[in-house]
């Protein structure tokens, strides 16, 4: 369904009383009885993950799967798969300087990136009270699935031409997968580059903002919004990643989000940071209610933001843990 996102931004910041946005869609399989094997493989079970979590939980916006895999395994990447763990990329696939050049970008329907899209395509007609969001990779990250994460540390310092033509071919299929997302029905996509986290100031403004603002302008609009996703160390980024000019950002729990509130523009939503897996996980509901209650008296302030995860809630995270949340921020919201 089409919503005019630049007023919904505007409307959440300025809403006394915020719905809460974490990225919650894996622990819908406890909801559906599907492994998580089977979904991320079916765009079908991936639309009814996602509208069991959306009847369930009076989220502010219905995120897909953060599965980062997909659009490395698009180009050609091994991918290991589990039950009930998201998958994950195994080995690199790019070694040197001719298998960058040689390196085809891919068409969107490659690997499982088809089925993401139908799951979108399904969902954006079940899911109409509230903004659906589909999830792709940030370029940097997938550069880094791609080449391998340790390597391309290296590499951005001893070969940065070919780190460069890597990212060049992964923002190019980037676009076109937003594209297809958005032609899918999708409101926005969450960008998720938590491997720009590792740069310095310098790096990430060589080797990952460009790339993002690249996407961003070729997807952007009033009715489809990017939301940029770091759950890295971004306190000495944020002034860089800022310039994405992004409508939302999610900042994870290595830092203190206090920090981004002051720096990020005031007409852009700041969501987060409650530890996807030290506290939704792995903790108490008494654990995540004080967290929960806690970041809110020191955040609730800001107009901007918006209370989440830091990241993606694993898939077997406790029911119990997640209504707590929900439950403490109405709590805190009808006071």
């Amino acid at each position: 369904m089409k919503i005019d996102m630049k007023k919904w931004v505007q409307e959440c910041i300025s809403l006394p009383k915020k719905k809460a946005m974490p990225i919650l869609s894996f622990p819908g399989i406890q909801l559906t009885g599907h492994s998580v094997d089977e979904m991320v493989k079916d765009g079908h079970l991936q639309a009814v993950c996602m509208e069991a979590i959306a009847k369930k939980f009076n989220t502010g916006a219905a995120f897909s799967l953060m599965d980062l895999s997909v659009e490395a395994e698009a180009f050609g990447s091994s991918v290991h798969y589990s039950e009930d763990e998201v998958p994950t990329v195994t080995a690199a696939l790019v070694h040197d300087e001719e298998e960058a050049e040689a390196l085809k970008v891919p068409e969107v329907g490659a690997g499982r990136t088809g089925e993401c899209v139908k799951g979108i395509k399904e969902v954006s007609q079940l899911i109409t009270d509230r903004p659906v969001l589909a999830g792709i990779i940030g370029p940097f990250s997938l550069a880094g699935r791609l080449l391998d994460m340790t390597e391309i540390m290296i590499l951005c310092f001893d070969d940065p031409e070919m780190v460069e033509t890597v990212l060049e071919k992964a923002t190019e299929f980037l676009i076109k997968y937003a594209k297809a997302f958005k032609e899918a029905g999708a409101n926005g996509i969450a960008i998720a580059e938590p491997a720009a986290g590792l740069l310095s100031p310098g790096l990430i403004q060589e080797f990952s903002t460009p790339y993002v603002k690249k996407i961003r302008e070729s997807v952007e609009d009033d009715d489809f919004i990017i939301l940029y996703h770091n759950c890295g160390s971004v306190v000495p980024l944020l002034d860089n990643i800022k310039e994405i000019g992004a409508s939302a950002y999610s900042i994870g729990n290595a830092v203190d989000i206090e920090e981004a509130l002051k720096v990020i523009p005031e007409d852009s939503i700041v969501i987060g940071n409650i530890d996807p897996a030290g506290t939704f996980r792995n903790g108490t509901p008494e654990k995540v209610r004080k967290e929960t209650l806690e970041l809110l008296e020191r955040c609730g302030k800001y107009p901007n933001f918006v209370i989440a995860s830091g990241c993606d809630i694993p898939p077997m995270t406790p029911m119990e843990n997640i209504q707590t949340f929900f439950d403490t921020v109405e709590e805190y919201y009808n006071r």
